[in-house]
């Protein structure tokens, strides 16, 4: 299950066309990887919303919610315990604000999430690598 979901989201990471470095990532990395993904297609969103291109806006914004279900699905509840739930409550938080934000043009909404992003992607660098499998994965 894990494999599948990853590879689910990486592929859409994979078809923003950035992807040299995901073939040789190590898990650690590959979750990194889906961060930065959704972060960047936030940042794209967010141009587009400032220049009225509801199409590239509308399309970043359902890429960057695939990437955040892509991390959702591949938390592991029992090893996770309370970082897991909290984790996945939060990534379902991030997906309703981003198609909120998309609804009603709301750059203030996109901001919100890639702050949150942010802070979990930097507690997420903060896990040794060696542990970061077996931690909240995601």
């Amino acid at each position: 299950m894990y494999q599948m979901g990853i590879q689910q989201a990486l592929n859409q990471y994979r078809d923003a066309g950035v992807i040299a470095e995901v073939g040789d990532a190590d898990p650690h990395r590959l979750i990194q990887l889906l961060f930065e993904g959704a972060l960047d297609r936030i940042a794209i969103a967010r141009g587009a919303m400032r220049q009225g291109d509801v199409a590239v806006k509308g399309s970043r914004i359902s890429r960057a919610i695939q990437i955040i279900d892509g991390l959702r699905a591949h938390l592991d509840r029992e090893k996770g315990g309370e970082i897991a739930a909290n984790l996945d409550a939060l990534y379902d938080y991030m997906e309703r604000r981003l198609a909120e934000a998309n609804l009603r043009d709301d750059i203030t909404m996109l901001d919100e999430v890639a702050n949150l992003l942010r802070e979990v992607k930097s507690g997420w660098e903060a896990i040794p690598q060696q542990s970061a499998p077996t931690a909240a994965n995601g």
